[in-house]
């Protein structure tokens, strides 16, 4: 696809990355706009059950129409007909599977918004439809690519990583439940430092927080602080041999969704993932894990 303009469409304009996808793209005069694909048509979806989607559609859809030029069409088909290359950012995790199903034989190159799924039959379910029909597949939160985290884990001077704790907001929501709809932003944090390999995950909760551990195959051991009382920030605290640092995501001026963009849009562009699929993965069966182990108060194996 490289040498001209790749059309983009989007599934689900439920939202908010919806818009901010859209202007990173199609507005070149954005701070850190990312250039080689423009979003040209969108499917607007929507969930009538989860609050949170069906009271921001309409909102959305008139943003990426009216100060865009997005088109809007009535099906996923239709954009996928339409496109070169798909974002399926429907907040709606339930939905993603249903989604992929109904576009992948449209052979389109897609990321998949956070969480992939809502369980981790239904992300193999997903990954074993794109492996069939050989589409390019990528999922992930965008902390994953927050600037201060790529600038720790670049730095070796402080010697190897011994371990990772990771805090932010973990607000309960009913239809996506317990750790997948913002536990994924930390354990996303968790995987792209200490990788594949967790096998065993615990969970402590209360009304108000959670601290979820996990432990690696190697020993390392990474955690999870989730808040329901207090600051919604996101952060680390990254271990080292020699010297505990804190990564402020907060601290560059570029955003995160800027930095997950480019990653998107060289997937597009080369057909090549920058995150191994087996990883992704294993992150959805870390989240549901914690999830078992925040019902039955028992350690999880993976």
């Amino acid at each position: 696809m490289s040498g001209k303009t790749i059309r983009i469409g989007i599934i689900g304009l439920d939202s908010s990355h919806a818009p901010v996808f859209t202007q990173l793209l199609n507005d070149k005069n954005h701070a850190y706009h990312v250039p080689g694909g423009e979003v040209t048509v969108a499917y607007p979806g929507g969930s009538a059950d989860f609050e949170m989607s069906y009271s921001r559609v309409e909102g959305f859809t008139e943003q990426v129409r009216d100060k865009y030029g997005v088109k809007i069409v009535d099906s996923p088909e239709e954009v996928a007909d339409a496109c070169d290359a798909i974002l399926m950012v429907s907040v709606d995790a339930r939905v993603h599977l249903e989604l992929f199903r109904r576009i992948a034989a449209y052979r389109k190159p897609i990321f998949i918004d956070k969480p992939m799924a809502l369980s981790s039959s239904d992300a193999k379910a997903i990954v074993e439809l794109a492996q069939l029909h050989g589409i390019p597949i990528m999922s992930c939160s965008s902390l994953r690519y927050a600037e201060a985290m790529t600038e720790a884990l670049l730095e070796s001077e402080s010697g190897s990583i011994i371990g990772m704790d990771c805090y932010g907001p973990l607000a309960m929501q009913p239809t996506q439940p317990g750790l997948y709809w913002y536990g994924v932003h930390t354990a996303e944090m968790l995987f792209k430092t200490l990788g594949k390999g967790c096998v065993k995950v615990s969970a402590v909760t209360n009304d108000e927080h959670d601290l979820i551990t996990g432990v690696w195959e190697n020993g390392i051991i990474g955690t999870i602080r989730g808040n329901r009382k207090g600051n919604s920030e996101f952060g680390a605290l990254l271990h080292k041999e020699t010297k505990t640092q804190f990564i402020d995501v907060y601290r560059h001026p570029k955003p995160y969704y800027a930095s997950l963009m480019e990653k998107i849009m060289s997937m597009f562009v080369t057909g090549t993932p920058d995150i191994d699929m087996e990883e992704t993965l294993q992150i959805m069966r870390f989240l549901e894990a914690a999830n078992e182990s925040r019902e039955s108060g028992l350690e999880v194996y993976l």
